[in-house]
This record gives C-alpha cells, structure tokens and sequence, in this order.
C-alpha cells in the first residue's frame, strides 16, 4: 500500500486542510475503517478506478458516483464508459445480497435488490 501525504491551502474564505496521511488500498483486499472490515470493488465507468466499498456486516456499500436511486454514474466525461459503468454494476454491486443498502455520493440511499427490480438503465 502507497502513502501520500495531503493536504490542501484554503481557498474562498474556506480554512486550509491540515495535512493528513492517505493510503492506497487495491481493489479486491480487505481494510478496516472505525473498526469495521470493508472490502474495496473495482466498479470503473463513471471515473477510470472508481471503487466502491462494502461492509458486509452491516449490509452497506458506499458507491460514490457509480449507482444512484433508479439511475447510474454520469459517462459523459473524458475516459468515461457507459458499457464498462454497467457492467461493473451488473458484475460486482449485483452481486451482493439483495439487502445490501446502496449509498450514493449523494442522493437517496437504495438497496442492491431494489435497483435490480426498478433501475431502467440496467434492465
């Protein structure tokens, strides 16, 4: 695992971020966060790398920008894939239980069983 040290100067009467450690974490292994195991996905499409992570015990994925309340990632940007975003989706997210709670970068939450049902852009 990398680390990178970051930290950013304010900008806009926002306070600058003090500088802090950052690790990189391969999709595929385990990690824990506040103590709680998570596995990191590989779920490219929107963005090249875009993972999500999964908390298998407490039935939750945090998905960023890939899966939204009946709808998906934006692909319009340079390097994004619409054929790649859905099949990460269809791969690795609908593969979890069907009661694993999807939450999105913003937005409402969802389920994995519920956007297999009513998601239009992957049926």
């Amino acid at each position: 695992m990398a680390s990178t040290v970051l930290g950013q100067g304010g900008s806009s009467g926002f306070p600058a971020v003090p500088k802090f450690e950052s690790v990189s974490i391969e999709p595929g292994n385990k990690t824990e966060f506040a103590g709680l195991e998570c596995k990191v996905l590989s779920v490219p499409g929107h963005t090249p790398g875009s993972v999500a992570y999964y908390f298998k015990k407490e039935k939750s994925v945090f998905v960023g920008d890939t899966l939204f309340l009946e709808s998906i990632g934006r692909t319009d940007f340079p390097l994004s894939s619409h054929e790649q975003l859905v099949t990460s989706i269809r791969s690795e997210l609908f593969s979890l239980p069907d009661d694993t709670i999807v939450y999105p970068g913003h937005g409402l939450e969802t389920s994995i069983g519920y956007e297999k049902v009513h998601n239009a852009f992957l049926l």
